[in-house]
């Protein structure tokens, strides 16, 4: 029977111990230090008090052969002051050096109570700093594995499907209604070749643009219909059961057209991805009451633990395992979606939805000012945290949290 080698700890636990290790032995080698200093001081105070006791006695010794020498002596013993004798003159320590010295000694206690935990609390602060930077370090590694898992299976799948659907066209006389069928694969694979570089030049033009998106005045009950109903046959085609609640009045805002229907766009495709059954239903609502206007996308899904919504806005993360994935993505959507908001003076966040799932919420401020109402015309146009005609755009991430928290990804 052949033996299996030693199973090698992960270097994450191999960090721990270290760590573990550095920190037990900092705290001991201060603790050591702080009872070998007191140690130290106790000893000098005991031997200072006995060289005392012992010029005491060898002072009064002199003074009982020649009671003349008591001002040499004094002079000798700055520490000793005369007391008046039955027998005469004698010398005994004085009082005010005996308490400065009492008072120098806890003064050097008190400097080593304050300089020992000091120490290793600077110590301890550093080490914290260092094993941050290693865990940042870390999951940044891990989350570009991810991509890199990520986007080969998103390439190298459609690829596969369409030289299997090529070569089956190519040398096969198949019927013409089979054909249609394998041309309508060969378009859905190549559609979802081109959403996939879409996302990766899209969020490369996020990062390294440097200007801000012109905003105009827009409705946005107006500019959510737009977006679903240019999105919605693709998305029922995949089984979505689409419905946008009706709203009452206007919702004007300032807002990049391309950068919403992004945003949007990737909300309702993480909904559809992460909602189970054939039917899955999405429900977009627009909420105009109060400022900032707030768009929810509710989905039927697991819902969004509450330990991942704080990571999943972050480029590349997606939870799980990339080798055991079943859904699409590259780790990119939903990092567009705060992004592209946050360009629009918003916020994005996610909670539970009233109904099980997730409710992912965009929110972006209420235009103000003479161009509020769209239809008019704009006077002109916006940037992000800039002025419009007649009104000022608020900075909305100011005025709610980076709520960068949402589901397992996208």
């Amino acid at each position: 029977m052949t033996r299996r080698p030693p199973r090698r700890p992960s270097r994450r636990v191999a960090t721990r111990i270290a760590f573990a290790v550095i920190v037990t032995f900092v705290l001991a080698q201060v603790t050591w230090w702080l009872v070998f200093q007191t140690r130290l001081l106790d000893d000098a105070a005991r031997e200072r008090s006995e060289a005392w006791a012992r010029d005491v006695a060898t002072a009064n010794e002199v003074l009982a052969r020649d009671p003349g020498a008591l001002d040499a002596l004094l002079a000798r013993y700055p520490h000793l002051r005369s007391v008046a004798g039955a027998d005469g003159p004698t010398v005994a320590v004085d009082p005010a050096v005996a308490a400065a010295a009492r008072e120098e000694a806890a003064g050097q206690r008190r400097m080593l109570a304050f300089e020992g935990p000091f120490f290793a609390v600077v110590i301890l602060l550093m080490l914290a700093l260092i094993a941050g930077s290693l865990r940042t370090e870390r999951e940044l590694k891990q989350r570009q594995q991810n991509f890199l898992s990520a986007v080969t299976h998103e390439f190298k799948t459609p690829i596969g499907t369409l030289r299997l659907l090529l070569e089956t066209l190519r040398y096969r006389d198949v019927p013409a209604a089979k054909r249609a069928d394998y041309l309508a694969r060969i378009d859905g694979e190549l559609a979802r070749l081109e959403k996939t570089s879409d996302e990766v030049l899209a969020a490369a033009r996020l990062e390294t643009s440097g200007a801000p998106p012109v905003l105009e005045a827009a409705d946005l009950g107006d500019a959510v219909r737009r977006t679903v109903e240019r999105l919605r046959g693709g998305l029922e085609a995949r089984g979505a059961d689409l419905r946008v609640e009706p709203m009452d009045g206007p919702a004007p805002v300032s807002l990049a057209p391309e950068s919403f229907a992004l945003a949007l766009g990737n909300l309702l495709e993480n909904a559809l991805k992460y909602t189970p059954g054939e039917r899955k239903r999405i429900v977009v609502r627009v909420d105009a009451s109060g400022d900032p206007l707030r768009v929810h996308v509710d989905d039927a899904g697991p819902g969004v633990p509450a330990g991942e919504r704080g990571k999943i806005f972050d480029r590349f993360y997606r939870a799980g395992d990339e080798m055991t994935r079943t859904s699409a993505g590259v780790g990119l959507g939903l990092h567009l979606v705060r992004n592209a908001v946050q360009a629009m003076n918003g916020w994005v966040a996610v909670a539970d939805a009233p109904g099980g799932g997730a409710r992912f919420t965009i929110h972006l401020p209420r235009r103000v000012g003479d161009d509020a109402v769209p239809g008019g015309t704009t006077t002109g146009g916006t940037t992000a945290g800039g002025s419009t005609a007649g009104g000022t755009v608020g900075d909305a991430a100011g005025d709610g949290p980076d709520a960068a928290t949402a589901g397992a990804g996208s």
